[in-house]
């Protein structure tokens, strides 16, 4: 994702039109969501903006196999406007847009958002994506910060972080008094118990030097294996 310390380099004109020189073609870019839809509105709109060649999808904007998109990405050259009807048919997000775009920047490539009449050639258009971009860093940073805290809070009362355990203590105990049948296999035990052999060997730690208990014993369960199946 860019971010905006990417947008705003040292030297670097908030206010500065991108790019500097629009002296390429206008190149249209429209999607639907499902093949039902039509697209006939979007395209009027992009040949009524003058783009000389269209791109379309028929693509969730969630699927990022958006192949028509990375096609006019590909077409487009230094000078060219990307041209779109509007912002959702763009990005998936936020930060989506603001890649794409900044990545557009960086290529000397201009963009343009009709519905919006957002337009990055000129000072305006580029002002509005700077606070786009320095927005979606802000949001970032926000979720960040609260997934630490909620983590750290979580620790605070005793809860368990991470994966809940492959094998609950009494499935362990189960499968120690089983293990002390000779005539029973691991790989029934484990079958019985509904976990894999690689599961029952890291549960079950000293099967793995190849020990079995006697038949009536069981070692009972650890304090930490105890604390593992909560």
């Amino acid at each position: 994702m860019t971010t905006a310390s990417q947008w705003a380099e040292d030297g670097d004109d908030v206010l500065q039109a991108f790019p500097e020189n629009t002296t390429g073609v206008r190149i249209g870019y429209g999607r639907v969501s499902t093949k039902g839809q039509n697209l006939d509105r979007q395209i009027a709109a992009l040949e009524a903006a003058n783009c000389a060649r269209i791109f379309t999808d028929k693509k969730s904007g969630k699927n990022a196999e958006r192949e028509e998109l990375w096609k006019a990405l590909d077409y487009a050259r230094p000078g060219d406007t990307l041209v779109v009807p509007s912002l959702d048919r763009l990005g998936r997000s936020i930060q989506d847009l603001i890649a794409i775009v900044g990545g557009l920047r960086k290529r000397g490539i201009g963009f343009q958002s009709l519905h919006e009449s957002l337009d990055t050639t000129t000072p305006g258009g580029r002002l509005v994506f700077h606070v786009f971009a320095a927005l979606a860093e802000f949001i970032r940073e926000l979720i960040v910060q609260g997934t630490h805290e909620g983590l750290a809070a979580a620790r605070a009362r005793g809860e368990r972080i991470g994966r809940p355990p492959a094998m609950s203590a009494e499935q362990i105990r189960h499968a120690r008094a089983m293990l002390a049948d000779p005539e029973a296999s691991i790989s029934s035990i484990a079958k019985l118990i509904g976990v894999s052999r690689t599961t029952l060997y890291k549960y079950v730690p000293e099967l793995k030097a190849g020990g079995r208990p006697a038949l009536g014993t069981t070692r009972p369960v650890t304090a930490l294996e105890a604390a593992e199946s909560r």
